[in-house]
């Protein structure tokens, strides 16, 4: 319900900004611009899914490896105590678990074209997890047929606590971000390493909280704390750790690592899987060939938001936005500093490409060492594409109810935006 406003929200939103801009502005060229936004933003929809479909084939058949090898299961049931607590549907050393964990390391590591078929495969095993339940409780006479249909289309809490987790875009190391502020001359490009680590972690926790207080979980709990306690201790080691180097080296290190983890895994489920005596190529194939279908399952979703982005972008309406938000700031007497970077805010749930536009168009305009170009960094990589994630993570299982998803995805990039401003006035300011 909640995507279905903001997507009907973004048409008419345009289309009054629209309207607006002609009437009083005589603004001949914005309907056309409006159109010509449809065309585009389709035809970069099919490009994406279809940019993924390699991608998806690669990481679907590598899990198949690992399930074939017992790596998911081990996973699974390595993590079943901590997964139970935020996924306390999800049966216990179910191979979904094992999934989760491999898409937020990949994640967290700056991996996004590994973490995207990882997400979707523990999207589908979800789906079949919610599939067996709604078999249950039509043959025990539970529910209809028309009520299963239903279920079988809406979110399950397991799915919307996932998203609410990718969309809180929980990275350890931007190594793109400081890439690109390496190439806009920035004196230090890791600078932002640090309050940008700060920020995701609390988005984070505000999204996890926010979905488990909705959902009924009870988080708060003996071996909860014990797990945030270890994740905090990790993140300050790592934060000590690189604080020690200078930015070219944080950068070589960090591409080094997240490099050689991922070309473990992919060894070691292969060798698992050759232990086990399984046909590794024949396991390849049988995931890779789910790539494809998975890929174009997608396409109408993409379409569906991407338009409605671009519509909303082309219409002026982002820029009447920020303008709104100087007037208040200014209003109130507080330091309007920060709205020179919040195109970049406002487009990160949006749109990744977008985002990183507005990104590099601060930089360029204000410099890479500017306060607005600094937190426009912090910005792209405190949160993450909530409405891609939405779109392609519930595509892919054919979910349309996605229930508290948006909302809580939305609440974590508010709290992720909130606290970059904070730690950008703290370190820079």
């Amino acid at each position: 319900m909640v995507l279905n406003l903001i997507w009907v929200g973004f048409f008419l939103v345009a289309f009054a900004v629209a309207l607006v801009r002609l009437i009083f502005f005589g603004d001949m060229q914005v309907f056309p611009a409006l159109v010509n936004a449809t065309f585009d933003a389709s035809k970069s929809a099919f490009e994406i899914a279809l940019g993924l479909t390699g991608a998806l084939a690669l990481w679907l058949g590598i899990m198949k490896i690992g399930e074939r090898g017992g790596v998911v299961d081990m996973l699974a049931r390595a993590l079943s105590p901590l997964f139970r607590r935020l996924f306390p549907e999800i049966p216990e050393n179910h191979p979904a678990t094992g999934s989760i964990f491999m898409n937020i390391a990949a994640n967290m590591l700056g991996l996004d074209n590994a973490a995207t078929p990882l997400g979707l495969k523990a999207m589908e095993q979800m789906q079949d997890i919610n599939k067996a339940n709604i078999k249950a409780r039509l043959e025990n006479g539970s529910i209809n047929s028309a009520q299963a249909a239903q279920l079988e289309q809406t979110a399950t809490n397991p799915m919307i606590m996932f998203l609410v987790l990718n969309t809180s875009g929980l990275t350890i190391v931007p190594v793109s971000i400081m890439a690109y502020r390496a190439q806009q001359g920035a004196a230090q490009p890791a600078d932002i390493f640090l309050p940008t680590l700060l920020a995701t972690f609390f988005a984070t926790l505000v999204g996890v909280a926010a979905t488990a207080l909705v959902q009924r979980i009870k988080v708060f709990n003996r071996a909860m704390f014990a797990a945030l306690g270890a994740i905090s201790a990790a993140i300050a080691a790592l934060v000590w750790a690189f604080r020690a180097l200078d930015s070219a080296t944080m950068n070589a290190m960090s591409v080094s690592a997240a490099s050689v983890i991922l070309m473990a895994i992919i060894c070691g489920f292969i060798i698992a899987a050759l232990v086990k005596k399984e046909n590794v190529y024949d396991a390849f194939i049988e995931g890779a060939r789910d790539g494809f279908s998975t890929a174009v399952r997608i396409i109408p979703y993409l379409v569906a938001i991407l338009v409605a982005i671009a519509v909303f972008r082309a219409s002026g309406a982002l820029d009447w936005m920020m303008n709104g938000v100087r007037a208040v700031a200014q209003a109130f007497g507080a330091d309007a500093a920060f709205v020179d970077a919040l195109p970049t805010a406002l487009m990160r749930p949006l749109s990744g490409s977008g985002a990183r536009g507005m990104m590099l168009d601060t930089m360029q305009q204000y410099g890479a060492d500017s306060f607005a170009g600094r937190l426009a960094c912090i910005f792209q990589g405190s949160t993450d594409t909530t409405f891609y994630i939405l779109a392609v993570y519930f595509g892919a299982v054919g979910v349309r109810y996605t229930r508290h998803a948006a909302a809580c995805g939305l609440l974590a990039d508010a709290a992720g935006i909130a606290a970059a401003i904070g730690v950008a006035y703290l370190f820079f300011w």
